[in-house]
């Protein structure tokens, strides 16, 4: 029996996940609340570890910056928030922006108009390849990645159904996003 057989462990009994189909997001609200991060592209479980501080402090850094400029029709929030873009695909983008409207009491059921992921060693191949994929199929107008190893952010529109980049600045240099809203962003001021 593998462990995905077996299943989670969630308060000493045993948590049995389904091994023969792709997992949904009725399976997902079973799963246990033990400081990881549960998501789900295309029916496939992603676990990853809670972040480390460096982490942490971009994604405030991203929060503070957008949200000093966002409209009063968008809200930003950060994760742990789950996205649900699909029956099979459930996601936390580390920053999202969405209309207000969008959201339901329990999650945003649909698309953000802005998802920002802040790479780790854990996550970012799946960040850059999986989630990148899965945000551009289900509409995301923009995608950003910030790696802050090297304080580099790079931005993607959708256009015509696939994203262009719009942006790839380091360091103390500076890009102004016209989508969702304007804002500039400086990476290395993401760090302070």
């Amino acid at each position: 029996m593998t462990a995905h057989q077996a299943g989670l462990q969630q308060t000493g009994q045993p948590l049995v996940l389904p091994w023969s189909r792709a997992l949904t997001v009725a399976d997902m609200e079973n799963l246990p609340d033990d400081g990881h991060r549960y998501e789900l592209i295309d029916g496939v479980l992603i676990v990853t570890p809670a972040p480390i501080v460096r982490h942490q402090i971009a994604v405030s850094g991203f929060e503070a910056v957008l949200r000093q400029l966002s409209p009063p029709s968008l809200r930003v929030l950060h994760a742990p928030l789950d996205v649900v873009l699909a029956d099979d695909t459930v996601v936390e983008p580390d920053i999202l922006v969405a209309r207000r409207s969008d959201f339901v009491e329990k999650n945003l059921p649909t698309a953000p108009l802005l998802a920002v992921e802040v790479l780790s060693p854990s996550t970012r191949m799946i960040d850059l390849s999986v989630k990148r994929d899965r945000y551009r199929r289900a509409g995301v107008e923009s995608y950003w990645v910030f790696d802050p190893a090297q304080a580099r952010l790079v931005a993607w529109e959708l256009r015509d159904g696939e994203y262009e980049q719009v942006a790839d600045v380091t360091g103390d240099e500076s890009w102004t996003a016209r989508k969702p809203y304007e804002v500039t962003v400086v990476p290395a001021r993401l760090l302070d």
